[in-house]
């Protein structure tokens, strides 16, 4: 519970600095409407809606959070169970902090938060989806549509489908994500032995 409000908090915090670096990113060489980042600080907050406009599509953002987290705790305690109990000896070897305790090797690490984050992430991806939708609302031809999270997800699944509406761009996000909690798993369960809490 507490990291999951901490990590709302921060969302909540950083969401504006989201906006303006998704903003600038979908820009089009030769059709800049921000000048730079103060100046796309000034024009969403004057023209939508002062700090509201900074907002659009937190609701997403915040409700993709808890399955992303949730799934992918989940599915590297389970991949971590199952591969202790079925190959001790292969995949596993003795806890630094506590050799009675068997932890997985750190490449098996690596793999496990690897499947992990791919499998949360496409859980929760069509949110994701629905975000930067939302977040690109003003600057689309189409942003009345686009106002709540389920009137966007309405939308972009009627219009584009399943594949290449709610699901546009996961394969990119893979190579980002795959990696990233690879990474963040192997981390936090060398961290979990530092510490001694096995």
């Amino acid at each position: 519970m507490a990291g999951s409000m901490a990590g709302i908090t921060a969302v909540i915090c950083t969401y504006p600095l989201d906006m303006v670096r998704v903003r600038l990113a979908f820009q089009v060489k030769g059709e800049h409407k921000y000048m730079g980042i103060i100046h796309a600080f000034k024009m969403i907050y004057t023209k939508e809606g002062g700090f509201s406009g900074f907002y659009r599509g937190l609701m997403p953002t915040v409700v993709g959070m808890a399955p992303y987290a949730g799934f992918s705790f989940f599915t590297f305690g389970t991949l971590k169970s199952i591969g202790l109990a079925q190959a001790p000896n292969l995949l596993g070897r003795p806890s630094l902090d506590n050799p009675d305790v068997l932890v997985l090797k750190t490449h098996v690490n690596l793999l496990c938060g690897g499947i992990a984050g791919a499998i949360a992430q496409t859980i929760s991806y069509p949110l994701d989806v629905t975000r930067r939708r939302m977040q690109l609302g003003a600057v689309l031809p189409d942003s009345e549509k686009c106002l709540t999270m389920v009137q966007t997800l309405k939308y972009v699944y009627q219009q584009h489908g399943i594949r290449r509406g709610l699901y546009r761009g996961l394969s990119l996000n893979y190579i980002r994500c795959i990696p990233s909690q690879a990474v963040a798993f192997t981390t936090y369960e060398l961290m979990k032995q530092f510490l001694h809490l096995n």
